[in-house]
């Protein structure tokens, strides 16, 4: 199958339109699953008018090439749908995870100059405390609203049912701006990894060639739309290759979960080593029922995933589990286990063919097997971002020598297989998400009893890493559990609700150096015991 005819690398065009034009039209392509268990069947053809009308509707407002579009939509088929249109129309469409507070929206929403939201009414009040600080928003589509409200607040049903389900993408280049997406770092605002619709031929060649996806296969990709994997793996690469798949509109929950995979028959599972560590604590009886025939493969990603999970997996389901890594910023699977390869648990697997990897030490030198230190790509594989939106200096610094520097930290071993070791900032892991610890201490100053605040990732079973803060308080204040619920309330009001601590510990100040920089390697010696090294530079009491 030719993935690029005629030049044409519009992925909302390939993931629809070329479906058809393959003879794909009345192929599923995905089937939604409400948390109630109904179900409602999407075609290529149904996800190519649908996508259309959303791409005409664009039009109408006058929305256009390079304009900035939002989706903050819980799992919805509306999602797909105007993801792909805004693609179709040459606009950029970023994704927000549904459970973002305000200032988590106000900080992405900001930064891009966003001129269309596409929400629903359970978040519409969130958009709407935040809109006098949002000057470039025109339109806010709610996708269950019957009427429009306002000039401003739309009724998504509306303008779909004026729009004409007829559109063309426009012949487009392969570093035509696509998709944003937003990660944090350690410190300041979150990151607008931008990427071109290039990036289809690594996503395609992925699905194919890791998750082994093709004819016939029913793909269950778990993770939300408002993270890389859901939009690389749960839209771009299946849907290039004229996948059919499952969305389905729950959380976790195990007997859910299985009744799925067991009575949809889903080929290739692709889901985060938290859920898989989560059924490991299943009562074994719940999963024994559930024999899977169709099964094939089982591929996790967001996080290392231990050992035990990949043995649990193959003594309980019969199945290995394939771990992947990538990132926002690559856009796509770079190195990997993968059907073929022989399994080593715990290692991050093996390069692709084409993606050139390294060990690379502070200096700059390249490292020998064995060695541990910074996880490098050498730059332009086609799925790489093209830049951290507004901010060209930072894009510019994660590049050295023509290697992109990753943030994490690894070794490879003499056969060529990687080892994760960890990050090399400070950012936190946890249940396969990337969070900064200046959003979460940022937040919790703004709880009037708090005077300082310090944030660290602990090591955690369940999770990889959990969010701990240390909060100091003002001195007429004193610690309750009525304060402790204000403040875990306020940070997931705020951030979101994974940034939310697991701990909160008080103490009488947080460690500073002489600059006032935050000594979080010393907060997180101290919560795990370890030695705090040299504190020649930590402010005098």
């Amino acid at each position: 199958m030719d993935l690029i005819v005629n030049g044409q690398y519009n992925i909302g065009h390939i993931c629809t339109r070329q479906q058809c034009e393959q003879g794909r039209a009345d192929r599923l392509a995905f089937r939604f699953i409400s948390v109630q268990r109904q179900k409602i069947d999407y075609s290529f053809g149904d996800l190519d008018r649908e996508s259309n009308r959303f791409a005409n509707a664009l039009a109408a407002l006058g929305v256009g090439a390079g304009d900035l579009v939002f989706t903050y939509l819980p799992k919805a088929p509306e999602q797909f749908f105007s993801f792909l249109g805004t693609l179709k129309l040459q606009a950029i469409c970023g994704t927000l995870f549904s459970n973002f507070g305000e200032e988590a929206l106000l900080d992405r929403l900001g930064d891009a100059g966003a001129k269309v939201v596409v929400t629903k009414k359970s978040l519409l009040k969130k958009v709407l405390r935040i809109h006098d600080r949002l000057p470039a928003l025109r339109h806010i589509l709610v996708v269950d609203l019957d009427a429009h409200q306002s000039g401003t607040v739309l009724s998504y049903p509306l303008l779909i049912a004026q729009a004409s389900d007829d559109f063309t993408a426009a012949p487009t280049a392969p570093e035509t701006p696509s998709v944003l997406h937003y990660t944090s770092g350690s410190t300041g605002k979150p990151k607008g990894v931008l990427h071109v619709h290039r990036s289809v031929l690594h996503q395609a060649r992925t699905a194919g060639e890791v998750l082994q996806l093709g004819d016939g296969d029913l793909f269950w990709c778990t993770a939300d739309q408002g993270w890389v994997t859901g939009t690389s793996y749960g839209i771009i690469g299946p849907w290039s290759l004229g996948v059919s798949q499952i969305h389905y509109g729950g959380g976790y929950d195990a007997k859910a979960w299985f009744d799925l995979l067991e009575s949809e028959g889903i080929t290739v599972w692709y889901s985060a080593p938290t859920a898989l560590r989560m059924l490991m604590r299943e009562e074994p009886a719940l999963l024994s029922g559930y024999p899977l025939p169709r099964l094939r493969h089982i591929f996790s990603v967001g996080e290392p995933l231990n050992p035990e999970v990949i043995h649990w997996s193959k003594s309980t389901l019969g199945r290995d589990i394939y771990d992947t890594w990538f990132q926002t910023e690559t856009g796509g699977i770079m190195i990997t286990n993968r059907p073929g390869l022989e399994l080593r648990p715990g290692s991050m697997g093996t390069p692709l063919a084409g993606i050139e990897a390294a060990i690379v030490g502070s200096d700059g030198e390249v490292l020998g097997d064995n060695c541990q230190g910074n996880l490098c790509i050498k730059r332009g594989w086609p799925s790489m971002f093209r830049t951290y939106l507004n901010n060209d200096q930072v894009y510019g610094q994660k590049f050295r020598d023509g290697y992109y520097y990753t943030g994490d930290t690894a070794l490879r071993d003499p056969d060529g297989y990687y080892w994760f070791k960890g990050r090399s900032d400070d950012v936190i892991n946890t249940a396969g998400h990337l969070i900064s610890p200046f959003e979460v201490e940022s937040a919790l100053l703004e709880v009037e009893e708090v005077a300082e605040s310090g944030v660290i990732g602990a090591p955690d079973e369940l999770l990889y890493e959990k969010v701990v803060a240390f909060v100091s308080l003002h001195k007429q204040y004193r610690w309750s559990r009525e304060l402790e619920l204000k403040i875990r309330l306020h940070v997931s009001n705020r951030a979101s609700s994974i940034a939310t601590p697991q701990e909160i510990i008080l103490v009488d100040a947080v460690p500073k150096n002489k600059s006032g920089k935050i000594m979080r390697r010393v907060l997180k010696a101290r919560y795990l015991g370890l030695d705090t090294g040299d504190i020649s530079t930590l402010e005098e009491d």
